[in-house]
């Protein structure tokens, strides 16, 4: 099984933007929760979080996207990063059959700072890192 990236949808609404991906990963939700709730994951596909609680209401600095607080924080499903600059972010984590995981991934942000290319670059750097083959 390897992983894939739906078309991604974009929404505008006034001047909030909102990108939504599903991504098919080849693990399971445990082993890419990691990749996107902890400081040594998120830098190893995304960026740098240069701070990172892993509780509601923590503090987080994404280097890339701005400092902020997780503002949803459900421990292997859900990880919410709202940070000035770079919006909020959110991924969501559901089981996809035997041993596989899809992320629900939101965007949403004022002006033009994202796109769906960018994120999309991203996500192929996620399922390359979380590859069975791929050395951890």
């Amino acid at each position: 099984m390897s992983g894939s990236i739906a078309q991604g949808i974009s929404q505008t609404h006034g001047n909030t933007h909102i990108l939504h991906f599903v991504v098919r990963l080849p693990r399971r939700m445990e082993d890419v929760w990691a990749a996107l709730a902890t400081a040594e994951g998120l830098g190893a596909w995304l960026t740098p979080a240069d701070v990172l609680e892993p509780r509601l209401g923590g503090a987080v600095t994404l280097r890339d996207l701005g400092s902020g607080e997780i503002t949803a924080w459900d421990v292997d499903r859900v990880a919410e990063y709202t940070v000035g600059g770079g919006g909020r972010i959110r991924f969501h984590l559901e089981r996809d059959g035997e041993g596989g995981t899809a992320l629900r991934f939101t965007h949403e942000f004022q002006g033009e700072e994202a796109s769906e290319r960018g994120w999309r670059a991203h996500f192929e750097r996620l399922i390359e890192n979380l590859e069975p083959s791929h050395p951890s």
